[in-house]
């Protein structure tokens, strides 16, 4: 991440923009995709290093692309990001639009700078993060699901927050030269526990422990896992969805390890269920 930030910086390119960028970047939040992405690999025999920790960063950088324009006006209109204020308040509005495209360009070049040894892999990378990111089924489709007036729930929540978590389990595999396709699935149901676990904290923490403004949901009349199921039911849903993601994981030398991942991060997303409510 260092590294592709630093490669922004030049004597000839815009100042402001320039700090845009690293402020986006850094200092970064539970870094939860390029975990996963990275451990996949490492399950899968990581043979090639190099490749996945520049998957890793081009995934991370896509993501910290999407929240700077989450947070802008037109969307959430956000005064707080990962405890500090979101880009668009500290920087202006257009840079905020132009931080969020450049680290959505910057994520592609990296992956780019592959060796020729491993060519295939880095297209079939660069392949998969993007139909992740652009429609119709990528978090750019989750964003325009907003502007429709009858949501497809099950397509929103997949696009919109599972998405990046598909890309993180089938990157990981493809850069330890493994098949995509078999980790679709624990992608897809690590992004709905997710989403379901965003849902309740936007419910159950304060802004102070959250590091973003909460009761978004409600505020933008979005749908969520809490309206529909209540918080108990919510909780139950997400414990369901984890069990099903450890059962998909596929075989593979590190699989236990895997395991061990997923009941980790779930332990991080998982909100105390004695915290009082808001809803």
């Amino acid at each position: 991440m260092s590294r592709a930030i630093a490669s922004t910086k030049s004597p000839d390119a815009p100042p402001k923009l320039t700090e845009a960028l690293e402020y986006a970047v850094f200092p970064g939040g539970a870094r939860i995709r390029p975990t996963i992405l990275t451990t996949v690999a490492l399950a899968c025999g990581d043979d090639a290093p190099e490749m996945t920790d520049r998957a890793a960063a081009a995934l991370e950088l896509i993501h910290c692309g999407s929240l700077v324009h989450d947070d802008l006006p037109c969307f959430d209109d956000a005064d707080l990001r990962r405890g500090k204020a979101s880009v668009h308040r500290a920087f202006s509005e257009p840079l905020s639009v132009l931080t969020g495209d450049s680290l959505i360009v910057l994520a592609f070049d990296v992956l780019s700078r592959q060796t020729p040894a491993h060519s295939e892999r880095a297209l079939e990378l660069i392949r998969i993060l993007s139909r992740q990111t652009g429609p119709p089924y990528g978090i750019c489709a989750g964003q325009g699901w907003e502007s429709e007036e009858k949501i497809n729930l099950s397509s929103y929540h997949r696009s919109k927050t599972g998405a990046l978590f598909v890309a993180a389990t089938q990157m990981g595999a493809v850069a330890a030269g493994q098949d995509a396709e078999p980790w679709y699935e624990l992608g897809a149901r690590i992004g709905e526990a997710f989403q379901v676990a965003d849902d309740l904290r936007d419910v159950m923490l304060d802004q102070d422990e959250l590091g973003k403004p909460v009761g978004q949901d409600d505020l933008h009349a979005r749908p969520n896992a809490v309206a529909e199921f209540g918080v108990s039911g919510a909780m139950q849903r997400l414990k369901d969805i984890l069990g099903g993601a450890i059962a998909s994981i596929p075989s593979c030398p590190g699989e236990a390890q895997l395991a061990r991942m997923v009941t980790l991060q779930a332990q991080k997303i998982t909100p105390n269920i004695k915290k009082t409510s808001r809803v």
